[in-house]
This record gives structure tokens, C-alpha cells and sequence, in this order.
């Protein structure tokens, strides 16, 4: 009971995250669209650099933009904070009940590093604030020389993802990596946008002139986070798909992954001011369709007799050479039934329902055992019940042998 408790908290997170992650980002694409598509203004007026019109819902609208502010301060005015809040606040809570509760499972693979529980929860706490003081340390020390600056971020990510997939699970550090993204972004917002934009409407009102620096940091931070929101939805999907993560080198394939999706998003801004710069999305598709052609398996067959090695010796003396599923249905029942069984131990329920108490039930999941288990070998996850070489060399031989 106290885990399907556990599930339904975990189901709401991941609502509350998803909405309030729309949200924001589609508030943040809205207004780099705006920004962009600013044209001059009709009637000009003290301090107004640019105007919009747009039709929509039945209505027509008139946006301006007043750098560094209208003649007249209106009272109310809107703020873009609270998205970017909820969705860091409620990602954190996520990451917290799924990996950080459950390390063992979900956060370590003794296969990339012998991390104990308590040292790989506090390394998966201390990236995003490692992450966070490496980014700002950068953007104050280079200033605004916004391409060595880019250059730099690059480098970082670049190492970010090493660093994550060579200290976790695949899986949990393609998270990881798209957490401390993310994490970058809403403190942007929090410690530099917000502040200085409630620093230039004190002055403002009054009656100062504000510091034209608030501006200019406030307006490099969004920019930042314009180019880091694809990266980062990328990232969190990607760990879905265990092609990626489970790769030897998958730590190339997420920054492959990242960079197509930020020339998607440079592709959107480029339009956004009027001009269509068809390259950047074919860069984008090349890198994507290189990924996935170097993702794509191979097709396996079983070894000859002379090219049998100890481990496969070791598992055909056990289990034969050609298993049935009756003879490997005892490995499922000792290594599997933590998770896939109708009465699982580690859950509520079996995940996407997969239970392996019965010979037919894992027929009718042949393909998805044989890739996930003799493939890509991400499942058990951590290799928590301890299934052996041997093991999983019947498992590849039963299903290439069907």
C-alpha cells in the first residue's frame, strides 16, 4: 500500500512538472517571438524601440517594447518567474521520490562507477549547484564577448555530460544532465533576471534612471535560456529511449542529441526575425539521422562452436544450447520478479504491466527481454538482482534460437 501511495504522488509531480514546464517554456517562446518580430513603430514615442500586431482568439493585439521604460510607469504589470519556480521545485521533488530514495535502482550501475548510496546522492545533489557556480563564474568572468562565452558553455556541457555518464546510470545521468540544465536556467531567473528587473522598476518609479547593466545581464540570461530549453526536453526524453543511454558512448550521443535540438531552437529564432535559414535545419536532421544510424543494432546470430567464449561455455552447460522458455524461466523467477511479477516487491505494480511468472508471459515479450536485457543490458536496473553473464547469454541464445 505505502508504494502505490508512493505512485500516485509520483504521477501528480510529473503533472504538476509537465504543465508548469509548458507553461514556461511556451511563455519564453512567446516572447523571444515577440522580441524578434518587433517592427518600428508607427507613431514614435519617447522610448519606443519597436511594435507588434497580432489577430488571434477573435481579437486583435498591440504589443510595444519601451527600453528602458514607457514615459509613464502603468501600475500592474506581469512577471515571468513562478513557470520557471514550479517547474525546478517540482523536478527536484520527482528526482527526489524516483532516484534520490531509490539510489540503487535507479541512480547507480556498479558497471560505471562503485558508488555507495549515500556518495552517489550527494553527487547527484552537488552537480546541479557545481553546474550552476562553473556557468555564472563564466558569464562574469568573460562579460558580454557572447561567442567566447558560447564557446564555453559549450565545452562545459560537453564535459557535464562525460562527467554524468561516467558517474551514473545511463539513464539517470541523461536526467542529470537536462536537472543541471534546467537548474541553470531557473536561477537565472531567480538570482539574475528577476532581481534586476525589480531593481530597474524601483528606480524607474523613482524617478531614477536604472542601471542599464540590469538590462543587459537580464537580457544575456534569456537568451542562455532560450538556447538551453530544447537541449534540456531532449535530455529528459532521451533517457526514455534506451538505445541512447545505454551506449558505450553515450555520453557523444547526448551532446549530439543536445546540439541538434539547439540548432532546432536557432532555426525558430532565425524565423522569428524574418528570415529563413534552411541550413540550420538540416544540420539539425544530419546530426539526428547520424545518431540514430550509429544507435541502430546489429543483427546478432549465435556464435560458432570456435568462437564460443568461457562465458558462453559456462551458460550452455547450464541452460543448453538452445533454451526453451520453460528452461530460462527460472531466471526470470529469480532475478526478474523483484519488478515484473503480479505481486512485485520493489513496486505497487509490474511497470507497462510486464509480468514474467509464466511461460507465456514472457513469449509475448521476447523482442522487448531480448533488447533490453541481452542488448542493451540496462534491465535489472543496476543489476540490483544480480543476474550473471551466464544468464544473460541463455536469455540472447533463447530468443535467437526462436
Amino acid at each position: 500500500m505505502q508504494q502505490y501511495w508512493i505512485d500516485v504522488f509520483g504521477l501528480l509531480l510529473r503533472c504538476l512538472h509537465v504543465v508548469a514546464a509548458i507553461a514556461w517554456i511556451g511563455e519564453s517562446f512567446y516572447f523571444v517571438a515577440l522580441d524578434r518580430g518587433l517592427l518600428a513603430a508607427e507613431k514614435p514615442l519617447p522610448g519606443l524601440v519597436g511594435e507588434s500586431w497580432s489577430v488571434h482568439g477573435g481579437g486583435f493585439y498591440h504589443k510595444q517594447k519601451y527600453l528602458p521604460a514607457p514615459a509613464r510607469l502603468p501600475e500592474v504589470l506581469h512577471w515571468s518567474m513562478w513557470k520557471s519556480y514550479t517547474t525546478w521545485l517540482s523536478g527536484l521533488a520527482l528526482f527526489t521520490l524516483i532516484y534520490l530514495l531509490q539510489p540503487t535502482v535507479y541512480l547507480i550501475d556498479p558497471a560505471v562507477a562503485a558508488l555507495s548510496s549515500s556518495q552517489a546522492v550527494l553527487l547527484a545533489l552537488a552537480f546541479p549547484l557545481l553546474g550552476w557556480l562553473i556557468y555564472d563564474g563564466l558569464c562574469r568572468w568573460v562579460g558580454f564577448n557572447d561567442r567566447l562565452l558560447g564557446a564555453l558553455i559549450g565545452l562545459a556541457v560537453l564535459a557535464l555530460a562525460y562527467a554524468a555518464t561516467h558517474c551514473f546510470a545511463g539513464r539517470a545521468a541523461f536526467l542529470l544532465v537536462g536537472a543541471v540544465l534546467g537548474t541553470l536556467m531557473t536561477a537565472n531567473v531567480f538570482f539574475l533576471i528577476i532581481p534586476g528587473q525589480r531593481r530597474m522598476v524601483g528606480a524607474i518609479r523613482r524617478g531614477e534612471l536604472p542601471n542599464p547593466l540590469d538590462g543587459e545581464r537580464g537580457k544575456q540570461r534569456s537568451v542562455h535560456n532560450t538556447y538551453f530549453t530544447l537541449p534540456v526536453v531532449f535530455a529528459m526524453l532521451s533517457n526514455h529511449f534506451a538505445s541512447s543511454y545505454a551506449h558505450s558512448d553515450n555520453w557523444v550521443l547526448l551532446v549530439l542529441l543536445m546540439a541538434a535540438a539547439a540548432l532546432i531552437r536557432q532555426f525558430f529564432v532565425v524565423w522569428h526575425s524574418g528570415d529563413r535559414a534552411w541550413g540550420l535545419l538540416l544540420a539539425s536532421t544530419g546530426l539526428l539521422l547520424a545518431a540514430f544510424w550509429w544507435l541502430a543494432p546489429k543483427v546478432a546470430s549465435v556464435p560458432k562452436d570456435a568462437a564460443l567464449t568461457a562465458v558462453e561455455l559456462a551458460s550452455i552447460a547450464q541452460f543448453g544450447r538452445a533454451p526453451t522458455t520453460a528452461a530460462i524461466l527460472p531466471i526470470f523467477k529469480a532475478r526478474c520478479a523483484l519488478c515484473h511479477s503480479a505481486q512485485p516487491k520493489l513496486m505497487a505494480a509490474a511497470p507497462k504491466g510486464a509480468m514474467f511468472d509464466q511461460v507465456e508471459q514472457i513469449e509475448a515479450r521476447a523482442v522487448l527481454i531480448y533488447q533490453q536485457v541481452a542488448v542493451l543490458k540496462v534491465m535489472p536496473p543496476g543489476n540490483l538482482s544480480g543476474l550473471t553473464e551466464p544468464e544473460r547469454a541463455a536469455i540472447e541464445r533463447w530468443y535467437l534460437a526462436r
